[in-house]
């Protein structure tokens, strides 16, 4: 089985690639929606950021955890996002472990990781696509999908490592300035290298 990772800083095009695959039959698993998930659900998780980040306004009225303000806080601090990644990183490999085993089986297999270089897991993957866009498409896509301010916006692009750097360490770059069209034609093309 090939493991590949897909990767991409912010608002890039990730979920669209992710997407392609499927619907050409591959199995994908995307940590950021495990991320999600264990935010919301895992109470061990939610136990263990309330006694770190308790002091910090996270939680909604219902006290659950408000993605949008924890999301300020952490990316304000690069300390309070270290601390915020070593409690969910080991939850997320978990669950990406499990689904490699459960599709063991398959050729191919594509595991998107946001936070691939930043994370150092890189060595796990046989190949890494990069998704690019430029940081103008990436920052009108956060403003008006997020509705972020553009200052907003600005830092959670800047909290991540430049593409430059990124690209030089990946296997295969799909630039995603253009259609939809454009980029399933780039998917298909990396898929018949593969």
């Amino acid at each position: 089985m090939k493991k590949i990772a897909i990767t991409g800083n912010i608002a890039s095009g990730k979920s669209q690639v992710e997407k392609i695959l499927l619907s050409l039959g591959y199995k994908v698993i995307d940590t950021d929606k495990i991320n999600h998930f264990i935010l919301s659900c895992d109470l061990d998780v939610i136990k263990t950021i309330n006694d770190v980040f308790g002091y910090d306004d996270i939680f909604d009225e219902k006290g659950n955890i408000s993605r949008e303000k924890f999301g300020k806080v952490v990316f304000a601090d690069d300390s309070k996002r270290t601390k915020l990644e070593a409690i969910l990183h080991p939850k997320i490999n978990e669950k990406v472990n499990e689904f490699l085993i459960k599709n063991r089986s398959e050729k191919m297999i594509f595991v998107s990781v946001p936070l691939l270089f930043e994370a150092g897991i890189e060595k796990q993957f046989d190949k890494i696509i990069f998704v690019s866009a430029d940081e103008d498409v990436r920052l009108k896509r956060l403003m008006e999908r997020n509705n972020y301010t553009e200052s907003y916006a600005r830092i959670r692009i800047n909290s991540q490592e430049k593409e430059d750097e990124k690209i030089k360490k990946s296997d295969y770059i799909i630039y995603n300035n253009s259609d939809f069209i454009n980029l399933r034609n780039q998917v298909n093309n990396i898929i018949k290298q593969l």
